[in-house]
């Protein structure tokens, strides 16, 4: 039975009550792909007035495991890593595109992208992945 990314990806959603509580919106998807987007609200920021590092690397790693798993092979992650160069405020409108690296039998590495409303980066995050050989759905 073959099932497509979207299918893959809604199923994960129904089941993410995290990424649906950051308020994540599935933009694209193809194999291997995905781009997502995501409002920055008040309960998000840090004692300094910026959005906590988590939850960039929230939309990230959502982003991430919607790219890595969306050709129904259970993958989960083994490395992450993000490094942020923008800060991110309240109201900002997020968008993440994964992008796959390297697509291996057993192994996967994806880049995150994530810019702000005004196409600014505001972080790059990296993310390897275990291909389990079982599926999602």
């Amino acid at each position: 039975m073959s099932v497509s990314p979207k299918e893959v990806v809604h199923h994960m959603m129904q089941k993410d009550a995290f990424s649906r509580w950051l308020g994540i919106e599935i933009l694209e998807l193809k194999e291997g792909y995905a781009k997502t987007r995501m409002t920055v609200r008040a309960d998000m920021m840090n004692g300094l007035g910026v959005a906590h590092g988590g939850i960039a690397f929230s939309l990230a790693d959502s982003t991430f495991a919607f790219a890595c798993n969306n050709r129904n092979v259970l993958s989960l992650a083994i490395d992450t890593s993000i490094n942020f160069v923008k800060p991110v405020k309240p109201k900002d409108v997020l968008t993440a595109e994964a992008i796959e690296v390297h697509d291996g039998k057993s192994s996967g590495l994806y880049q995150v992208i994530i810019k702000n409303q005004d196409n600014k980066e505001v972080a790059f995050f990296k993310g390897v992945c275990f291909r389990t050989g079982k599926s999602v759905i």
